[in-house]
């Protein structure tokens, strides 16, 4: 936990408590990433327990929660989705919501979040590859569309990165500056230290991301290189184990 989250984490902890019963909640975004300016915002995510008497009723019940607060000019998102809703999207190689739960920022946890993290290994397979490639190629796109931020340019290499790495070892790292040091990227250390220093939106030199188009295109060809030989499974597993859990989690947190 760095020292930043750790000095936001009573403001944190009372969002998440205000919702329905939480099942879990990390801290995602930036922080995550290893790149948090000053000025980022907190993105908080996670996944809650539905009430019963809500689930069991003929209408749909809300799946997805979303707040919003500013406190001493730091904006908070904390988005979380019903238990259901967030297994389902574990099952369907999302990247995305993996590295949500694995997440090393732990707002609110315990046993329940130490079990899904167990079950949800089972969901690590080879075809997380088309999530990252896909991920790669829309920020690269917005990279080249006008978006010339230091923030994107991070994001573009955090992608390949984290999908290179959970192909070759199974293990979801979000962590930019791991990663670096994993797959040494000389030129990715001084823009970290320029995003942590500078504005969260601060902008790239004119043709500074043109300098970049072969280091992030020889990334994305080892990223297909590393699919085609990826020891990872094909098909998730553990899928009746991920089921009971919900069932379970239900039965014993939804009741209020």
């Amino acid at each position: 936990m760095t020292d930043n989250i750790t000095a936001q984490l009573p403001w944190l902890q009372t969002i998440v408590a205000q919702g329905p019963v939480p099942l879990f909640a990390t801290v995602s975004g930036a922080h995550l990433y290893g790149f948090d300016s000053p000025d980022s915002d907190y993105d908080l995510r996670g996944a809650f327990v539905a009430p019963l008497d809500q689930v069991l009723r003929l209408g749909d019940h809300e799946d997805t929660l979303a707040v919003f607060e500013v406190r001493d000019s730091k904006e908070l998102d904390w988005v979380a989705h019903d238990l259901s809703k967030f297994a389902r999207l574990m099952t369907r190689r999302n990247g995305y919501v993996l590295e949500q739960l694995y997440s090393p920022l732990v707002v609110h946890g315990g046993d329940w979040l130490d079990e899904l993290r167990d079950i949800g290994h089972g969901c690590v397979i080879r075809h997380l590859f088309h999530h990252y490639k896909g991920f790669a190629t829309n920020q690269r796109q917005l990279l080249s569309q006008g978006d010339e931020t230091v923030k994107r340019l991070l994001y573009c290499y955090r992608v390949l990165l984290t999908g290179i790495h959970v192909l070759r070892c199974g293990e979801i790292e979000a962590n930019l500056e791991h990663l670096s040091a994993l797959y040494p990227q000389p030129q990715v250390t001084n823009l970290i230290e320029r995003k942590r220093a500078g504005k969260e939106q601060g902008a790239l030199a004119p043709g500074e991301a043109e300098a970049h188009h072969e280091p992030l295109t020889k990334l994305q060809a080892r990223l297909e290189a590393e699919f085609e030989k990826s020891p990872l499974p094909e098909e998730l597993a553990g899928f009746e184990a991920l089921d009971d859990f919900v069932v379970r989690a239900r039965l014993e947190l939804g009741r209020g």
